[in-house]
């Protein structure tokens, strides 16, 4: 009787005598694929980069093969300037090298992202579909036609 009386209202008693209350399933699942999506993006970045590094060295490439007093244009910051190829090309592998660090260390974060999510699929034990041994292989095609109609299992998660 004392117990109900200091309580302000009733909960549900949702967890089981021997298991570690913690975030529900889907909270679970939620942060999961929001940890994926993070390390998606950084990925893309990094592709993003990588395009702009092949077209720096191919314009560095090129000017390299021209007079050093021809005139350029370059785009900086919106507005298109007149410049010789001399003080634009070292601008430009100062640019190529910034973009190179760049790239090292979004590489270096997924990396510390992919461990993280490791760690997280371990304490969790979250399955992807389609991962796992040939017996569980029927079972994980229904779900992907029903969940999405996607054909690789990539995504979907089974706890």
């Amino acid at each position: 009787m004392a117990a109900n009386s200091s309580s302000t209202g009733s909960k549900p008693s949702n967890s089981t005598g021997g298991k570690q209350s913690g975030p529900s399933a889907e909270q679970v699942v939620a942060t999961f694929q929001k940890m994926r999506q993070e390390q998606r993006s950084m990925a893309s970045k990094a592709a993003e980069f990588e395009m702009e590094i092949n077209e720096h060295s191919l314009v560095i490439d090129t000017l390299r093969e021209v007079d050093p007093s021809r005139k350029c244009y370059r785009l900086v910051g919106g507005v298109l300037v007149e410049r010789t190829v001399k003080e634009v090309l070292p601008a430009l592998e100062t640019n190529k090298e910034q973009i190179s660090k760049i790239i090292e260390s979004i590489n270096t974060q997924m990396q510390s992202k992919g461990r993280e999510l490791t760690e997280y699929r371990e304490r969790y034990n979250i399955r992807l579909v389609g991962e796992g041994e040939a017996e569980g292989q029927s079972p994980a095609s229904s779900r992907d036609s029903e969940g999405g109609g996607s054909k690789s299992g990539a995504g979907v998660l089974v706890s």
